[in-house]
């Protein structure tokens, strides 16, 4: 029997192509991310058209448009690479170490929780690579939809059938202020005293700034006084310079609450209770790695809720020096 006309004219790199530019809806940013030129990722696309006899992608303007052909083979070479990664990972089963790689984005008030997972994960699996990438809530939910990441830690997820959802740690969001600041001489301060104040926010399309915002129009209150800065960091520093209030998640603040830098206002309806969550499109199923990531949080998710609510300490050593693996 002879071998079907696609198995001699497909190739894995020009399947590995396809899937950037699926992805990143652009030959430009696909070529980018596979540290190619865009001649060269256009030659592989118009060699993989070729193959299958029909098109894939076609340029209106500026705008790349997907074609029905394209979905299609994005669905199957998921399929085909996730077999190859479930291939690889049992080959190095065999060999007792297990490899691969592990794509994340958490948005950047998951940053204090994240690397305390992984370092608990590579601990476990020192062979498997790790890339982080830390947006905003805005920005992830774009790179959830464009599924350009094994996973997506978060809070606030949307209500969305198509999304699977894992909630592992509880996001506490707090009101802070400097001590002795007025507010903290009121009976029952309300939301309505604090935004008088000037108050500390991250840009649109941050989750916290978006709690905070929906909670004022739900009790119809102003935040006329806005002062943007650009990290939850930069926040905290500028509530302990009087520069303004805000509100931020526990974890960001623990260690000031703890020591006096900072302290939290008692508001009506707050704290503002959210969870961390790991997401992902049902569509896309998750690669052996990201399936091993998240059967290890499950298992470990009573170990980490204890931690995030004790009081800040010292770690106990995971038993492995941070150090790069020498052959």
């Amino acid at each position: 029997m002879s071998s079907p006309k696609l198995l001699n004219r497909l190739t894995f790199r020009q399947l590995q192509v396809f899937q950037a530019v699926h992805r990143q809806r652009s030959y430009s940013r696909a070529a980018e991310q596979l540290g190619l030129t865009q001649p060269a990722v256009s030659a592989q696309i118009r060699q993989l058209e070729q193959a299958l006899g029909q098109p894939l992608f076609k340029y209106a303007g500026k705008t790349l448009h997907v074609l029905p052909a394209a979905n299609t083979l994005a669905l199957s070479t998921q399929e085909i690479f996730g077999q190859l990664s479930r291939l690889q990972m049992n080959l190095s089963d065999i060999k007792g170490k297990i490899s691969g790689e592990l794509n994340l984005a958490a948005v950047s008030s998951a940053q204090y929780i994240v690397p305390y997972i992984l370092a608990r994960f590579r601990a476990r699996y020192p062979d498997i690579q790790v890339r982080l990438k830390v947006c905003n809530r805005s920005q992830a939910l774009e790179r959830l939809a464009q599924q350009q990441d094994d996973l997506v830690i978060m809070a606030m997820v949307p209500e969305d059938d198509r999304l699977e959802v894992m909630p592992i740690i509880d996001n506490e969001l707090v009101a802070v202020v400097w001590p002795e600041h007025p507010l903290l001489e009121m009976q029952a301060a309300t939301l309505a005293d604090f935004a008088r104040h000037y108050v500390l926010m991250r840009e649109p399309g941050s989750g916290v700034r978006s709690a905070l915002e929906q909670l004022a129009a739900l009790q119809k209150i102003a935040l006329s006084h806005r002062i943007e800065l650009g990290t939850n960091e930069a926040i905290k520093q500028g509530v302990m310079a009087q520069l303004g209030v805000a509100v931020l998640p526990r974890l960001a603040v623990r260690l000031e609450l703890e020591q006096g830098l900072l302290t939290e206002l008692s508001l009506a309806d707050f704290p503002l209770r959210r969870a961390w969550c790991t997401v992902y499109r049902r569509e896309r199923f998750p690669t052996p790695v990201a399936e091993l990531f998240l059967r290890f949080v499950r298992d470990h998710l009573a170990q980490f809720q204890h931690h995030f609510k004790a009081p800040s300490s010292p770690l106990p050593s995971h038993g492995v020096a941070c150090l790069p693996m020498t052959p």
